[in-house]
């Protein structure tokens, strides 16, 4: 049998600021909670405490640059009550929404809190402090809150992590029935991040927890500890870096998150109407085509270009960007000299 998996809330942290000795901190927190770290604990810190003491903290007044200045590359955008957030492949790593960008618990200060660049040095430095001043095998995570693809809601994750598995893969081995297992690996430093959330969080000031009963996790300081940055997706093995809205924008030469995305428009979180949809599906179609002009009527649009192969093109660019607003457009017959048709319009 399995032993008990024990979290326990890490309280009396003081507000963190620029240049703290975060594992001086912590060390007043379990203290102050009565925990004496031992042999194959785990501690999990939240990422704002650490983004805090070292002094990653922003002025900014354009938020939207701000996160820009944190992205790598954006996966999708919404228009959400008059303005825009963006998932992105941020610098930290993970993908998610304003690239961690939080005005949340910034304290008296205020600002803009941005994650660490290199969250796994983050961890393996702590790791190193906490484990010189204690003298035990330990394992480190730092946590960040982010939603998920196809869920509702967000949940603690895995943001940086030193001297524990952060992946189990149990492929090669057998389930309970005896069968062959091809594809399970588990992402047991999200687990534990997860697990470690529901005794702190934003609201309760708790910015840290210990989990223990996880020793068979716990691997240690050595140089081989692989960090957090193995869970993040990347390359052939990332299936989704984009959105579905926005992988066919992109194939029509609006990328996301550029100037020409904000001037075809952004589209909404929530469903529009049909007209804003229309008149987005019409900038996408004309982006990149000079001769080619639109007239938008109630319920067809009318295409026009200086000849069939122009009106071609325009047609077809047009009837990829209506799907992309889940509309659908049935091109009539063109006109005797080829350079213009209509498009009736319907849902998709």
């Amino acid at each position: 049998m399995s032993e008990p998996v024990r979290v326990t809330a890490v309280n009396g942290i003081a507000e963190v600021h620029r240049g703290d000795d975060l594992a001086a901190l912590l060390d007043e927190g379990l203290r102050h909670s009565g925990i004496d770290l031992m042999d194959g604990d785990i501690v999990v810190v939240s990422s704002k405490i650490a983004s805090k003491a070292l002094g990653l903290v922003s002025d900014a007044t354009n938020k939207d640059a701000l996160v820009a200045s944190q992205t790598c590359s954006v996966v999708a955008e919404r228009a959400v009550d008059g303005r825009v957030t963006r998932v992105v492949h941020s610098v930290a790593g993970p993908v998610m929404a304003a690239a961690g960008v939080d005005g949340s618990n910034t304290g008296e200060r205020g600002g803009w809190l941005l994650l660490p660049a290199d969250p796994d040095a983050v961890c393996r430095d702590l790791h190193a402090a906490l484990t010189g001043r204690h003298g035990v095998r330990l394992g480190v995570v730092l946590s960040d809150t982010a939603g998920r693809p196809w869920r509702i809601g967000q949940t603690d994750f895995a943001l940086g992590a030193h001297g524990v598995a952060v992946a189990e893969d149990l492929r090669g081995g057998r389930d309970a029935d005896g069968r062959p297992l091809h594809v399970t690996t588990r992402a047991v430093a999200d687990e534990i991040a997860a697990a470690a959330d529901l005794v702190k969080g934003k609201a309760s000031r708790v910015p840290a927890a210990v989990v223990r009963g996880l020793a068979h996790l716990v691997t240690g300081a050595g140089s081989g500890t692989a960090g957090a940055a193995r869970l993040v997706r990347t390359g052939p093995g990332d299936w989704f870096a984009l959105g579905r809205v926005e992988a066919v924008r992109a194939a029509l030469g609006v990328e996301p998150g550029s100037a020409d995305s904000e001037a075809v428009g952004i589209p909404p979180a929530t469903p529009g109407t049909q007209d804003e949809a229309v008149r987005r599906a019409v900038a996408l179609a004309l982006h990149g085509v000079p001769d080619g002009r639109a007239d938008i009527g109630d319920a067809s649009v009318r295409l026009e270009a200086d000849g069939p192969y122009g009106l071609g093109r325009l047609l077809a660019r047009f009837e990829v960007a209506l799907a992309s607003e889940s509309l659908v457009g049935r091109a009539g017959l063109p006109s005797a000299d080829g350079r213009a048709v209509e498009v009736s319009l319907e849902p998709l």
